[in-house]
Parts: structure tokens; sequence; C-alpha cells
């Protein structure tokens, strides 16, 4: 199924991105420079490509017609769940600007342990999430969707998908991913 499938593949970048937080947090903790517009960079890649292309499929597609079509347990999964940790991932995405901020004006240990929860807590929950959604989420829609259903979110997943590629957003993360391992020897 393309929908999910290209949520998968996306999964790996996300996956990806978790090891470039936990690593960016273990060079604070070794003493290293905060850098302040890498931080920056992190969150955009959080917002734009976690939040807004991937769970924007998930949330608007995906977790929609899941919630139109599959009754009280994928109301119980996606609302209470899923949607859940959506929420918790954009609220440590902010923290983690917030204290982006706040240290180019203070440097102090507090403010790094604040950079560092947020970042690892990001990492901790999203590789959880994808755990999940990759095992129970996804294998659920594809066994209890029928074949419309699933032939509509492959339709939807493409114009979605059209859209992102008409502003170079896979491409756009899919390079900075890339230049982020290299710049941290990932």
């Amino acid at each position: 199924m393309y929908g999910i499938e290209l949520l998968v593949e996306e999964h790996n970048n996300v996956l990806f991105f978790t090891d470039i937080l936990r690593k960016v947090s273990a060079l604070i903790v070794e003493g290293k420079e905060v850098e302040v517009a890498f931080l920056r960079e992190c969150v955009d890649f959080g917002r734009d490509y976690s939040e807004n292309q991937h769970h924007g499929k998930e949330e608007k597609i995906l977790f929609q017609h899941m919630l139109d079509k599959l009754g009280p347990v994928a109301e119980k999964l996606i609302r209470t769940g899923m949607l859940v940790e959506h929420d918790l991932g954009r609220y440590y995405m902010a923290k983690l600007l917030e204290a982006t901020d706040k240290y180019e004006t203070d440097k102090s240990m507090e403010v790094k342990l604040d950079i560092i929860c947020h970042a690892t807590g990001y990492a901790d929950l999203l590789r959880r999430h994808i755990d999940k959604e990759n095992t129970v989420v996804y294998t659920f829609a594809e066994r209890m969707l029928s074949d419309e259903d699933k032939e509509m979110i492959n339709k939807e997943t493409e114009e979605f998908e059209k859209e992102a590629s008409e502003n170079n957003i896979q491409v756009k993360y899919t390079t900075w991913l890339k230049e982020a391992a290299n710049k941290l020897s990932l």
C-alpha cells in the first residue's frame, strides 16, 4: 500500500533524525559548544518534515480514514494514542526552540540541560511512537481497511506528495539529513 509504504520510508528518515538529536546532545554533555544555528535547523526538520509533512499525511489521510471506517478500536488507538503522542512531539520541539533561543543570552548549564532534555525526550518519544505505528497502527489499517479505502488513501497521499514535491520538501530534508550526518560523523 503506497500510502503506508511512504510513511514507513519517512519513519526511517525521522529515526535517523533522532540519532542526530542524540549525537548533538552527547556532544553538549562532552563539553562541545552549543551550535544554535544547527539546533534551529533541527527544530525546522522536526516541525516541517516530521510534523507538517509526515504527521500531516497521517492525521489528514490515514488516521482520518481509520477513524471514519474502523470504529471504537481505531478511535481509541488514534485519539488517545497516536494523536496524543503527536502533540507531545510538538511540545518537545517548541521547548527545544525556546531553550535554544534562551541559550543565546544565557549559556548556563541549566539551559544546556533544557536543550538536552527536550532533544532527547523528542528522540525517545519518536522512537517508541514509530515502533507502535509500524507494528500496530499500520498493520491494523492494512488488515482492516477495505480495498476501496486503501486506494483512496493512496490517491490522497499521491496528491499530498505532489504538492510537497513542487515545494521540494522531501529533497530539502533528505539532503539536510545527509549534510547533518556528515557534520556529526554519523
